[in-house]
């Protein structure tokens, strides 16, 4: 009986861990969409300058 709770835990563990990198992967892929965003666009300031879009 505890061979089998061992593997079923293990299982639930797998599919913990395998749809957390699963959603990590999306939030990355958002994340790199919003910095080519802003990239591409840095130049467009209210002044009409090209100004840092990021703070450091």
């Amino acid at each position: 009986m505890v061979p089998l709770l061992l593997v079923l835990l293990l299982v639930l563990i797998l599919f913990g861990a395998g749809f957390a990198v699963k959603l990590l992967w999306w939030i990355a892929l958002a994340v790199l969409v919003v910095w080519l965003l802003g990239f591409l666009m840095h130049g467009t300031t209210a002044a009409g300058g090209r100004g840092r879009w990021y703070r450091w």
